[in-house]
C-alpha cells in the first residue's frame, strides 16, 4: 500500500522545486528589467501552482519560433527599399540638422531605413475627415491598395472602406487588406470580411487567435499587431493613431468619441510605408511583394524628411522606449506630449521629469476618463512624480483622447500608433513616422493646443487631496506594470 505521506511529499518537493525552476527561468530571461524580474518572482511564489501558469502564459515576450522564423526569412527576402530604382536621387537626400541627426540615426537603427528627404504631408482635421479621404484615394487607386488595422467594426466607417476596396477590387486594382486576429475579431467574424474575399480584395488576418488553448502553447495571444497602415498606388501613405471604425466607437460607447490624429503623406516615406506593409503580409502568409517595392521612384519635388519606425516583439528589444527617450532628452525649449496610455519602465518616466527640471515646457495630455481602468489607475500613480519634476499634466474632458503624439521645440514630429506604455514598448506590433519640418510641426502642435483647450489641468494639490484609498489602489495596480 503506498504512503499517503510519501505521496503529499513527494507533491510537495516536486512543486517547490518546479517553483524554483520557474523562478531561476525568469531571473535568467534575457532582456529584462530587475523590476520586472522582481514583480514575476514575488507571483510566483506568492500564488502557487497559478503563479507558474500566469508565468508560462505571460511572463515571456513569446511569439512563437514559427512566427520569428517566418518574420526573419520575409525580411530577408524583401528587397531593401535602397534597391529601389532611382533611390539615389539628390532629392531623396535628407537635409537633418546636425542637432537632429542622432535622433534618427536611432530610427534607423530600427528598420535600417535612413530617413529620406522629398516627403510632404496634411494632418487631417478630424477621424471623420480622415476617413473620407482615405476612401476618395482608394476610389482613385490604378494599381494598388494596401491597408492594415488593429481595429475594424463594421461601423459607418468601417463599412466605408471596405465597400471602398469592393469598388477598387472590381475595376481590376489589387487590393490587399490585413486586421488583427483580436481587435478585429467582431470584423473577421462577420459576412462583410467574406465579402471582402469574394469581391477580389486578398485578406488575411493577422495573429489569429483560433483554440486560445492552443494558441497560448505557440506563443503569447495577447501579442497583438497594432500597426495602422494604408498604402495606395505606392505613393499615398495615412499614419496615425485611428483604426478603421466611427469616432463613436460602439463597442466602447461610453467613452466616446475617440479622438485620434492621422497625416497623409507622399514622397519617398511611402516607400518605407510599403516595406512595412510587405513584411506583415509576407510573415502572415501573403505573396512575394518585391516587384512592388523595386518598382521605380517617380520624380520626387523638394520636402521635409521622415522615417518610418516600426517596433514590435520580433524587433530588437527595447527599441521603441529608446526612441521616445532620446526624443524626449533632444528637447531644449518645449516637449508636447498627447498618450492615453501611460504605464512607463523607471528610464521613461526618468526622462520626463529631467526634461521638466532642465527647464523644458513640458506638457501631456491623458484622457480624463480611460477605457482601461487598470491603465487609467496605473498612469495616475506617476503623476506626483511628473507634477513634483515641474511636469504640465492635463486630462482631456472632451472623450478619450487616443492620439499619440510628440512634437518638441517647433522642430519635431513624431506620430504613429505607439502608445507610452509596456504592450507597446514590448508586445505589440507598432508604426510611427519620426519627421522634422517647422511648418507640419506647428500643425500638429495647433491640434494639441485644441486639446489643451478641452482639457482641464491636474495639480499637485489635487493630487495630494487624493483619499488613502484612491492612491494605494492606484499604486498596487502599478507594481503590477512589470507583469501586465
Amino acid at each position: 500500500m503506498i504512503d499517503i505521506h510519501f505521496l503529499t511529499l513527494a507533491w510537495t518537493a516536486l512543486v517547490f522545486f518546479l517553483h524554483l525552476a520557474v523562478v531561476a527561468r525568469a531571473i535568467l530571461r534575457p532582456n529584462r528589467q530587475p523590476a520586472s524580474r522582481i514583480a514575476w518572482v514575488v507571483v510566483i511564489l506568492a500564488v502557487p501552482v497559478i503563479g507558474i501558469l500566469a508565468y508560462l502564459l505571460l511572463g515571456e515576450t513569446n511569439i512563437g519560433r514559427a512566427r520569428v522564423e517566418r518574420t526573419r526569412n520575409a525580411d530577408a527576402e524583401i528587397p531593401d527599399v535602397t534597391k529601389t530604382p532611382g533611390w539615389g536621387a539628390p532629392q531623396l537626400r535628407a537635409e537633418i540638422p546636425p542637432l537632429y541627426e542622432h535622433l534618427f540615426q536611432v530610427g534607423k537603427s530600427v528598420n535600417g531605413f535612413d530617413p529620406v528627404g522629398g516627403n510632404h504631408a496634411a494632418l487631417m482635421e478630424d477621424s471623420n475627415t480622415a476617413i473620407e479621404a482615405l476612401v476618395a484615394d482608394i476610389d482613385a487607386a490604378e494599381q494598388t491598395v494596401h491597408v492594415l488595422f488593429y481595429i475594424w467594426l463594421a461601423d459607418n466607417n468601417g463599412l466605408k472602406v471596405a465597400e471602398a476596396l469592393k469598388r477598387a477590387a472590381a475595376r481590376g486594382v489589387t487590393c490587399r487588406a490585413m486586421a488583427d486576429g483580436l481587435g478585429s475579431r467582431l470584423f473577421i467574424g462577420s459576412d462583410h470580411w467574406r465579402d471582402l474575399k469574394d469581391s477580389g480584395v486578398e485578406n488575411i488576418v493577422v495573429l489569429p487567435v483560433g483554440n486560445p488553448l492552443v494558441r497560448a502553447l505557440t506563443g503569447r495571444i495577447d501579442l497583438r499587431n497594432h500597426r495602422k497602415i494604408a498604402v495606395i498606388d505606392n505613393r499615398i501613405t495615412y499614419c496615425g493613431s485611428q483604426n478603421c471604425a466611427d469616432p463613436e466607437f460602439r463597442v466602447k460607447a461610453k467613452y466616446a468619441p475617440w479622438v485620434d490624429v492621422m497625416m497623409r503623406f507622399e514622397g519617398p516615406v511611402v516607400r518605407q510605408n510599403q516595406r512595412l506593409f510587405a513584411s506583415d503580409w509576407v510573415t502572415n502568409g501573403g505573396e512575394d511583394l518585391s516587384d512592388l517595392l523595386l518598382e521605380r521612384m517617380p520624380p520626387v519635388k523638394s520636402g521635409f524628411p521622415a522615417q518610418v519606425i516600426g517596433t514590435g516583439p520580433t524587433i530588437r528589444y527595447s527599441a521603441m522606449p529608446e526612441v521616445f527617450e532620446n526624443l524626449i532628452y533632444a528637447a531644449r525649449e518645449s516637449l508636447f506630449i498627447t498618450t492615453p496610455y501611460y504605464v512607463p519602465d523607471e528610464s521613461m518616466q526618468a526622462a520626463i521629469c529631467a526634461s521638466a527640471r532642465r527647464g523644458v515646457e513640458t506638457t501631456i495630455i491623458f484622457p480624463a476618463r480611460n477605457d482601461s481602468f487598470i491603465v487609467g489607475a496605473a498612469s495616475r500613480s506617476y503623476y506626483r512624480d511628473l507634477l513634483g519634476a515641474g511636469v504640465r499634466i492635463f486630462e482631456y474632458d472632451g472623450g478619450l483622447l487616443h492620439a499619440k503624439t510628440l512634437t518638441f521645440d517647433g522642430d519635431v514630429t513624431l506620430i504613429g500608433s505607439a502608445n507610452m506604455d509596456r504592450r507597446s514598448f514590448e508586445l505589440n506590433y507598432e508604426n510611427n513616422i519620426l519627421l522634422h519640418d517647422r511648418e507640419l510641426t506647428a500643425s500638429l502642435r495647433e491640434r494639441q493646443e485644441k486639446f489643451l483647450a478641452d482639457s482641464h489641468p491636474v495639480t499637485l494639490e489635487a493630487v495630494d487631496a487624493w483619499s488613502l484609498g484612491i492612491r494605494f489602489r492606484n499604486n498596487a495596480i502599478a507594481m503590477l506594470g512589470p507583469v501586465l
